[in-house]
Order: C-alpha cells, then structure tokens, then sequence
C-alpha cells in the first residue's frame, strides 16, 4: 500500500511539474503575441504621425482640395482612437481595428492622387522625401503584421495542443485573432488598356 502511495506521489509530482512548465509556456508565448501587438500599433502611429506633414505640404500647393484634406484628417483621427486591448484581440477587434486602418488608407491614396494633377508638387523635395517614408512604413506595418500573425498563429497552437489545452481553459488563455485580407482584396482590380 506504502509503495502505490508514494507512486501516486511520484505521478502527482510530475503531471503538477509539466502543468508549471506549460503555464510558464504560455504565459511567455501571450506575452510574445502582446508584444508584437505594440509593434503593430506602433508601426500604425508611425503612419498617423507623417500625415499631418505630408497633408501640409500638398495644402501648399492644392489649397482648393479641402474636401480631401478634411477626409484624411477625419480618418486619422478614427484610427488612431480605434484602440484595442492587446489582453482581448478577438477577431471583431482587430476587424474594427483594421476597418479604421484601412478608411486612413484609402484617404490617404486619394491625398496622394493630388499630385497628378499639380506638376510642382510631384517635384517638392518635401514631399517626395514624405512619400518615400509612407511607402517604407507601409511596409514596416506589413511585416509587423506578419511578425504578429506568426506569434499568434504560435500561440494558438501551443495552447490548443495537449495537455496546454486543459490548463489553457483552466487559466483562461483565450486564442488571438489574425490579421485578414478584407473582402474586397479578393478580387483582382481590373485593368484596362
């Protein structure tokens, strides 16, 4: 009887061991996934940042295309008040997140669609240097997107793998949402000639 007891001791100490080590786990994998997560912000405030500059240096020259000026400016200040807990990214978050990114994108693309038609501008040193710096964060963002799909699609898995998944629910690790293509990135932009 002495000797099935100290087994069961054995046992308990070991499945209580493996149990400390997975939450460890765990806990340094969220924090790898939140961490990215502030990398992602900020990329996207780097973004936020270099609009007012960039929308001055266009008003310089199209004072009359307020219309678009007044678009950017509302946009931007949708996404950067767009926060998200980086302790509860669901995937309705981070579509909101993304929703409010993308609204600051597109007018963003019609600032920069200005400069067709003003020559002098398209040759301001000012904002050619601008542009260059959206067009290198622009690809920061995305390769922090990436950076943070990966942790998360590694977090996720760790979690949902046994035996992490009883201690996963037991502590309330909860699995973090991706970045996504919107719909319309489905479909290919038609060209024509």
């Amino acid at each position: 009887m002495k000797k099935l007891l100290y087994i069961l001791l054995i046992v308990a100490g070991a499945l209580s061991l493996s149990s400390c080590s997975g939450y460890n786990k765990m806990v340094e994998k969220q924090e790898a996934v939140t961490s990215q997560w502030g990398n992602v912000q900020n990329a996207y405030q780097r973004r936020a940042d270099l609009i007012p500059n960039l929308v001055n240096t266009v008003k310089g020259y199209a004072s009359h295309e307020q219309e678009t000026f007044t678009q950017v400016t509302e946009a931007r200040s949708r996404a950067t008040q767009t926060n998200i807990n980086p302790e509860n990214l669901t995937t309705e978050s981070l579509q909101e997140y993304q929703q409010a990114q993308n609204q600051l994108s597109q007018a963003l693309g019609r600032l920069l669609l200005i400069q067709e038609n003003y020559p002098e501008l398209k040759a301001n040193q000012n904002f050619l240097a601008l542009q260059d710096e959206l067009a290198g964060t622009e690809n920061r963002i995305s390769v922090e997107r990436n950076r943070f799909n990966q942790l998360a699609q590694d977090y996720n898995s760790y979690i949902r793998k046994f035996p992490q998944v009883i201690y996963a629910k037991w502590f309330d690790f909860e699995s973090k949402a991706y970045f996504e293509a919107l719909p319309e990135a489905q479909t290919a932009p038609q060209v024509q000639f």
